[in-house]
């Protein structure tokens, strides 16, 4: 049978015995290192008992417990204010900082319809026009791209600038606080007016939306109207241009479809995932005594894990006239079972924790205050 090395009951931390060094440096950690192998080694049965294991194997958990402590920790705080970090840059360390909520990846993501609406967006409208000829009405727009270097199937017409003349600007001066009669006049008169001479009328800003809503009703109803129709990038214009109209220049915007998608990707060094949001390892000596104590807990459980590991390794050991049987695997259940605990445990702790259960509670906090306020007597006063 092999020699098993047992505690030997006392141990001394000193930089670089821990696989990873995360915090070998850290003197808080140097300190408690010992107190913790100390705390597993009397938790898991010395002197009573031997115990399997040696300082590194101490030391390895407790590390492994502080670092599995910060990233739960900063796991919630990323889903916690991860629409809040998204576009941020990556080189910005965010274990101690106060991350303050803001509106920016929500417009972000809301300016996509900005875009279709024509109201912004992050999305490039181009100016574009085809030029009138007498007698024809419809006209490819496509045979327009591929004369100007744009690939058809990328062109996607978003507005056409085919409006007649407003009757407000015939039949009120720009500005004018009141109804210019004499330019009625002038005009022969328009529809539901009679002129007055050539002069101004001031009147109530109601008259002035009627006459104007008069106006337009009349024109679209007794004159010719301006429309168009598009259909895959064949524009027809209504009414049909005439000789006159010959050589002017009709006036659209459009977008280029695959920058709809080359514009959504951004990669600039800045947080696009979970993985590259800067949180590092947690600072030891930070971590107050509530974490360290879920930290202790966790480092038990990791060497009583370790030490079922051991002993099943050596399940017998021979003695004259019997063999002693190991509990490697009712360790290795209890350190699973200690383990699932604490770990949901402390996530339960950090959900309640979160902003919306933060401001859940304060609502309900003002919403029971409000309550007691509510039975106290009101006092009328006689001045």
């Amino acid at each position: 049978m092999a020699n098993i090395p047992i505690w030997p009951g006392s141990s001394s931390f000193f930089p670089g015995v821990t696989p990873f060094g995360f915090y070998d440096n850290d003197y808080q950690f140097q300190v408690d290192a010992d107190k913790v192998a100390k705390f597993c080694s009397l938790r898991l049965g010395y002197p009573i008992e031997n115990v399997e294991l040696q300082d590194i194997n101490f030391y390895t958990a407790f590390e492994q417990a502080v670092t599995v402590y910060g990233n739960e920790l900063y796991a919630y705080k990323l889903r916690d204010n991860y629409l809040s970090l998204e576009g941020a840059s990556t080189s910005s360390v965010l274990n101690n900082a106060v991350i303050t909520p803001n509106m920016s990846n929500i417009i972000r993501i809301s300016e996509q319809y900005g875009t279709e609406a024509g109201s912004g967006g992050n999305l490039n409208w181009y100016s574009g026009s085809v030029i009138l000829t007498g007698s024809v009405q419809e006209y490819d727009l496509n045979v327009w791209a591929t004369q100007n270097g744009i690939s058809s199937s990328n062109l996607e017409i978003k507005r056409v600038f085919y409006e007649g003349t407003p009757p407000s600007s015939t039949y009120f001066y720009g500005g004018a606080i009141g109804l210019a009669t004499g330019y009625l006049n002038a005009l022969g008169g328009a529809p539901g007016f009679t002129g007055y001479g050539y002069n101004y009328l001031v009147t109530p800003l109601s008259f002035n939306i009627g006459a104007l809503q008069q106006a337009e009703m009349g024109r679209d109803i007794l004159l010719s109207a301006y429309s168009f129709e598009i259909h895959n990038n064949k524009l027809r214009i209504y009414p049909m241009p005439t000789d006159g109209d010959t050589g002017t220049r009709y006036w659209f915007q459009y977008i280029l479809k695959n920058e709809r998608l080359s514009n959504s990707i951004v990669n600039n060094g800045t947080v696009s995932n979970l993985a590259n949001a800067k949180f590092n390892n947690p600072t030891y000596t930070q971590i107050n005594s509530i974490g360290r104590s879920w930290i202790f807990e966790y480092t038990l459980a990791l060497a009583k894990e370790m030490l079922g590991y051991v002993r099943n390794k050596y399940s017998q050991i021979p003695i004259p006239g019997a063999d002693i049987q190991l509990n490697g695997d009712s360790l290795l259940t209890s350190a699973n079972e200690t383990k699932n605990a604490l770990i949901e445990r402390l996530r339960t702790y950090f959900d309640e924790t979160s902003r919306e259960k933060l401001l859940e509670r304060r609502k309900n906090e003002s919403d029971h205050a409000q309550s007691e306020l509510n039975k106290v007597p009101m006092t009328i006063y006689i001045g």
